[in-house]
């Protein structure tokens, strides 16, 4: 073989390799602003603790949300960013707790005190209109003290 002939079956050969390289790397998948938003949305911002990635003005949200998009590009479904930010801040990174173990308190305590309150309010109203539904009559005045009332304060009424 000739050289020239080497060349350019040594250039149609690393041609097909890079061909081939860029067919099996996984597509990226173009990333919505609604998904990025959903998933930044359950996350919680580590500055502003009290606001979502989504919504934080912070660099530090800024930054989370560029994560966010580059792991949903990479392929990653919404729940495995998830995860990333739970395997590195723990559960705390989530704004809605998940439903097992000790959470569960996080999740029945509201309702269980609001229905605890509703029946203490109940209670407390059936008890109030009972007083005054059941209030005493006034005493009954045999005729004797009555005219001894009447006297007596006829004689107030003179002074």
């Amino acid at each position: 073989m000739t050289a020239a002939r080497v060349q350019v079956l040594t250039t149609v050969a690393l041609v097909l390799l890079v061909i081939t390289a860029a067919f099996a790397q996984p597509p990226a998948t173009n990333v919505d602003d609604a998904r990025m938003y959903e998933v930044g949305s359950q996350l919680r911002c580590v500055v502003c603790q009290n606001l979502s990635v989504a919504d934080s003005p912070s660099e530090m949200a800024h930054q989370m949300r560029m994560i966010v998009r580059d792991r949903l590009r990479a392929g990653d479904s919404p729940e495995e960013v998830i995860q990333y930010f739970v395997d590195k801040y723990g559960e705390w990174i989530l704004l809605k707790p998940r439903r097992h173990g000790f959470n569960w308190l996080v999740w029945l305590a509201p309702p269980g005190a609001v229905a605890i309150g509703l029946v203490i309010f109940v209670i407390v109203v059936r008890r109030w209109t009972r007083r005054r539904a059941g209030a005493p009559a006034p005493l009954a005045l045999d005729p004797a003290m009555r005219e001894r009332i009447r006297r007596e304060v006829e004689l107030e009424g003179d002074r």
